[in-house]
């Protein structure tokens, strides 16, 4: 539990927070007169701004304080499936993708990414499809709020389900006025905020390595020889090279596809203004992803995963180890209370794009092609963005509080079970708009919707006919079965098969004009 001081610097940080927060909110929404505005903002930012915006929000309360955690559980296999792997993938895609992504997405005058995709293929029912598709970011919304929760609750010694309620009233709140005027700014902050916290998490366990780097290894074996395994075959996630290295590659290179991510770029005014961007958040998101390395160091604080008495769960892991590592003197303290914040920033700072993106697609891609033409005054849909924040909110707040109270090892698997199934059907549609000249709708839309049947397929329909004893895969076996099964492996074969049928589609249509001509 947090000390007195503790929960009385952490009562006085947060309000400086939230207060500091509501500044540039409140400066950001005078500017704020339409969706538009809202959905891309109508301000010349700086393009470092935009940069650590953008590696504020592709780095969630996932990387600092969820997946840590799986880290925690699990040892150097987890490390190197989130720490390396993905980084890689991520940051490839993120320069290769978002140069592309942005020319096009400025041309079309794109408010957000069915938009983008619904004027790239000339189809408005494709962009309602990919729309309605973005409702599974909400599982996103709710890890984050799940993860905020642990680090708030821990630092004040309060009841989770109340601090939900008072973040979730907060957050949706004043993203409700905000939008992206206020939003680059607040993220900026936080991403400074995050570069400082990240090198003290980094930095946080040198003591385990008083021995060198042999001596760390030695610790953690001590307690369990897989820790230090390149693989963990106990673990439900990283088990061996295809799920530690290969899915999580294929998974990185396609989390980018998340509008919240790749239509950052469009905030950008200037094209010189792209790769100082790009620069900017590549370094900054490598740093954030080696935090995941603290999960080590929690493990090493924390050998038996448990707290006076008391076992502890995967989500809870890094709030706990923060709590406990720094509550010496007024020094540990000071720093302890800059780590919270740091922790609450990676959650803060995504959670703003995911709102904010979410809500635009919903406004503009769904509810004005529905029912548009019942709407004459444009000015309205500023309102209706708002109506559906207040929706999202209820809605994350009764699957958050379920997190919270019936956790299936972590909230983690929830929300990739929703993210990942999203980005894997829209992964194919962008790479082909982007890279492919002349592609009709054919070959994105059937690769949409294979890569939908097989996530799924992968996820829900096979495991239940392995559980069953109908069917039997194999070694495949191995990620089937069980309670937790990893969403990364359904996220890259649905990928791989999604982008095979939609190129021999898109091959087979051009050689069929080719003969007909």
């Amino acid at each position: 539990m947090a000390t007195t001081p503790q929960v009385t610097g952490a009562s006085i940080l947060f309000v400086l927070y939230g207060i500091a927060i509501l500044y540039f909110v409140i400066k950001g929404s005078r500017k704020t007169k339409s969706i538009n505005d809202y959905a891309l903002g109508n301000i010349n930012f700086s393009p470092i701004f935009v940069g650590l915006a953008l590696a504020a929000a592709m780095t969630s309360a996932a990387t600092f304080v969820i997946n840590p955690g799986l880290v925690a559980n699990f040892g150097i296999s987890g490390f190197l499936s989130y720490g390396i792997f993905f980084s890689i993938g991520s940051i490839v895609s993120l320069i290769i993708l978002t140069k592309s992504f942005r020319r096009y997405g400025q041309s079309v005058n794109a408010l957000s990414l069915a938009s983008w995709i619904g004027s790239r293929y000339k189809n408005k029912k494709y962009s309602l499809f990919v729309a309605f598709l973005s409702i599974l970011l909400i599982t996103f919304i709710v890890l984050i709020m799940v993860a905020l929760t642990k680090v708030i609750a821990q630092a004040l010694n309060a009841n989770e389900i109340y601090v939900l309620a008072i973040i979730i009233a907060f957050i949706f709140g004043y993203m409700m006025f905000g939008g992206a005027n206020s939003m680059v700014y607040t993220n900026a902050v936080q991403a400074i905020v995050m570069v400082l916290v990240a090198i003290i998490l980094i930095g946080s366990g040198i003591q385990f390595f008083e021995d060198g780097l042999t001596g760390f290894f030695d610790r953690l074996f001590a307690i369990d020889p897989n820790l230090v395994k390149p693989t963990n075959p106990d673990s439900p996630l990283f088990r061996d090279f295809f799920e530690i290295a290969v899915a999580q590659i294929i998974v990185g290179v396609a989390v980018v596809c998340q509008p919240h991510i790749i239509t950052k770029s469009l905030l950008l005014k200037k094209e010189k203004d792209v790769n100082k961007f790009l620069t900017t958040a590549s370094i900054v998101q490598f740093l954030f992803f080696l935090v995941v390395v603290a999960g080590l160091y929690a493990r090493l604080h924390f050998p038996d995963k448990m707290q006076n008495g008391l076992p502890l769960n995967n989500d809870s892991f890094i709030p706990t180890y923060v709590i406990s590592m720094f509550s010496g003197g007024i020094s540990a303290l000071l720093i302890g209370l800059l780590v919270i914040i740091g922790l609450i920033s990676a959650g803060f700072s995504t959670i703003e794009g995911l709102i904010q993106s979410l809500s635009t697609t919903i406004t503009t891609d769904i509810i004005k092609p529905l029912f548009g033409n019942k709407i004459k005054n444009a000015d309205k849909y500023i309102v209706i963005n708002r109506i559906t924040i207040i929706g999202l909110a209820v809605i994350t707040f009764i699957i958050a509080r379920d997190q919270l109270l019936h956790p299936n090892l972590s909230v983690a698997i929830f929300a990739q079970n929703g993210v990942y199934a999203y980005f894997s059907i829209i992964f194919t549609p962008i790479i082909f708009g982007i890279f492919i000249k002349n592609v009709g709708i054919k070959a994105p839309l059937i690769a949409s919707i294979t890569a939908l049947i097989t996530y799924f397929m992968v996820y829900y329909g096979l495991p239940a006919l392995v559980n069953a004893g109908i069917a039997d895969f194999g070694y495949i076996n191995t990620y089937l079965s069980g309670d937790v099964r990893n969403p990364a492996i359904a996220a890259a074969t649905a990928i791989i098969l999604s982008v095979t049928v939609g190129l021999i589609i898109h091959a087979t249509v051009r050689k069929n004009i080719s003969v007909d001509k």
